[in-house]
């Protein structure tokens, strides 16, 4: 039976990577039911969304991906708009520098969700101090690791082969011998299937 986080993704017709390893092989819900879920899904015609359906749409896409709530998107948000830059960077690079994408992007776990169980549990540290907040905001300069205890545990023995599935941005240097990755600079790039200017759009109404 497949999972409820499956079945989000293909309501929105978009890979967004939240069952781990599921989601890199052909067992992946959107390879092998590429249509909506339910008993007509295969029938149902795509439907021509208004502009703010298709911003809902894209809202709907980043709380899904980052495992936020509207609340924390909307004071991510709100701390964009007060940044000196362009909001719908900003909002991208405060996304981008929440501790449990960037232990996720950095191949020590699996998925976002599993990143934010292995903060919680207290197996992570920045600069050698444990974080167990998720949503953390990690700056250039920074060493995210594994606690050496922590170490020998199942959820990380597969830190090597994992980093060859997920490719590391450019911003995060990763040592998978240490089980560190060095925050060498601001988040400049994404794979992520939304367009965030759309949903500054929305907020901004």
């Amino acid at each position: 039976m497949r999972g409820p986080k499956e079945k989000k993704e293909r309501a929105l017709g978009e890979r967004l990577g939240l069952k781990a390893e599921r989601c890199l092989s052909p067992k992946c819900a959107m390879v092998r039911k590429p249509y909506k879920p339910g008993v007509h899904g295969q029938s149902k015609r795509p439907r021509n969304l208004s502009e703010f359906g298709i911003q809902l749409k894209e809202k709907q896409k980043i709380k899904i991906t980052y495992g936020i709530k509207e609340s924390q998107l909307r004071d991510i948000f709100k701390k964009a708009t007060e940044a000196k830059k362009v909001t719908g960077a900003k909002v991208f690079e405060l996304l981008e520098s929440r501790l449990d994408n960037v232990v996720f992007r950095s191949s020590l776990a699996l998925s976002r969700a599993i990143a934010r169980q292995v903060i919680i549990h207290g197996h992570i540290l920045v600069n050698g101090r444990k974080v167990i907040s998720p949503g953390f905001e990690v700056s250039p300069g920074n060493l995210v690791s594994v606690k050496e205890s922590s170490k020998e545990k199942g959820v990380f023995k597969r830190i090597a082969e994992i980093s060859k599935k997920i490719d590391t941005p450019t911003w995060i240097v990763l040592d998978k011998d240490k089980f560190e990755a060095k925050i060498a600079a601001l988040p400049s790039e994404s794979d992520i299937p939304f367009d965030v200017n759309m949903v500054v759009d929305y907020y901004s109404k």
